[in-house]
């Protein structure tokens, strides 16, 4: 058979008219790449500015003010609390309340003015190395300039060669900047993401494909009992990956596991069942097991993009970092980094595990709501 133009032009035809009748993949083929587009050209930056620091000075000298207007100039830094003790300072590193945390000795100024080069303490928070090291470097360029307008006089000798005073860093929680600490307890959160809501995106689209949907409507079953049964088998599959999970970040890339391992196991519970609600809920919206599959991609990528896995979360503009916050995977990536690198508590955990929560109900809700209008 020869190649004709008219029946080649009619299945171009017959693939519009199906493309303008499935919405949501045309949908799809337009809003992942604008996504892309968006989020790479605006929110995406490896060198993150703007970071939450507190200061801790004990001496309130000329000298100690010049350094810290000298660090909200530099544009690295927001000094966003004033810390009165050393264990101020820890506690706020450990809750992720800051970035980087700066001591000012309370002999600054009588060794400066001796000449016997103090040192400034700068701690930063390096569970996510990438995210401090242009600001550390910052802040040692900052020894050699920033008190020269002080300097003056008979102190202008103080100019001469090396900086007049010493910044000592020290990197929390990962002090040799290994990006496996990082990388390997945050993708526990990304693999249970993708997985659930991959698998249980298909539960209900599944049964509704191969006509059992109709024998499940007709019973007298709760959409409630119908929802929560089809998660919790999935629960089981979750935590089998958290093992694995935690059995190579020990055994092959020797993350430290400074925390309580089984408090890890009891609040992954609450991130697991947020996936699979999130799952469900876009298997009684979706029409076939392929739209459930596209659904589950556009919550993926947003969630690895926006959460801080793959680039600084603070290095984001406020918009996108609002919505890294609506996100599970964000809060939950805090919670085991905060658990395996920090040695965090319950109490350190707690202001991310409302959000997860919250976020959890809402799903759950219009899941449930979604498949009481699919019984009417």
């Amino acid at each position: 058979m020869r190649f004709n133009f008219q029946r080649f032009w009619a299945i171009v035809v017959k693939e519009f008219i199906q493309m303008r009748r499935d919405r949501l993949t045309f949908g799809m083929m337009i809003g992942v790449p604008m996504i892309q587009l968006i989020l790479f050209g605006y929110a995406i930056n490896s060198n993150p500015k703007h970071l939450p620091t507190a200061v801790y000075a004990a001496d309130n000298s000329v000298f100690s003010r010049s350094f810290i207007w000298g660090l909200r100039n530099s544009s690295y830094f927001d000094l966003v609390r004033e810390a009165h003790s050393p264990a101020e300072i820890n506690n706020l590193l450990a809750e992720n309340k800051v970035q980087f945390a700066v001591t000012i000795p309370v002999d600054f100024s009588r060794k400066l003015l001796r000449g016997e080069q103090p040192d400034l303490l700068l701690e930063a928070d390096a569970t996510d190395p990438s995210a401090v090291g242009f600001a550390q470097a910052a802040v040692s360029g900052l020894a050699t300039t920033v008190l020269n307008r002080d300097l003056t006089g008979p102190l202008a000798k103080l100019q001469a060669t090396a900086p007049p005073f010493n910044v000592v860093s020290h990197q929390h929680y990962n002090p040799e900047s290994i990006s496996q600490y990082n990388i390997v307890p945050g993708l526990m959160g990304v693999m249970l993401t993708m997985t659930m809501i991959m698998i249980t995106g298909l539960a209900i689209t599944r049964e509704r494909e191969r006509g059992t949907m109709e024998n499940l409507l007709s019973t007298p079953v709760h959409p409630g009992e119908v929802i929560v049964g089809k998660i919790v088998p999935y629960i089981m599959v979750g935590y089998v990956q958290v093992i694995l999970v935690l059995l190579a970040a020990k055994f092959l890339f020797n993350v430290p596991m400074l925390g309580s391992v089984p408090l890890l196991f009891l609040l992954v519970l609450l991130f697991i069942v947020a996936n699979l609600a999130v799952g469900i809920t876009f298997s009684t919206i979706a029409k076939n097991q392929l739209q459930a599959v596209q659904m589950a991609f556009f919550f993926f990528l947003p969630s690895l993009l926006l959460s801080g896995y793959m680039f600084p979360f603070r290095g984001m503009p406020g918009w996108a970092q609002d919505l890294g916050e609506c996100l599970p995977l964000t809060h939950f990536l805090r919670v085991v980094r905060g658990i395996l690198l920090k040695g965090n508590g319950l109490a350190e955990t707690l202001p991310d595990l409302w959000p997860i929560a919250l976020f959890l109900t809402v799903v759950l809700a219009i899941g449930i709501k979604r498949y009481r209008q699919t019984l009417d």
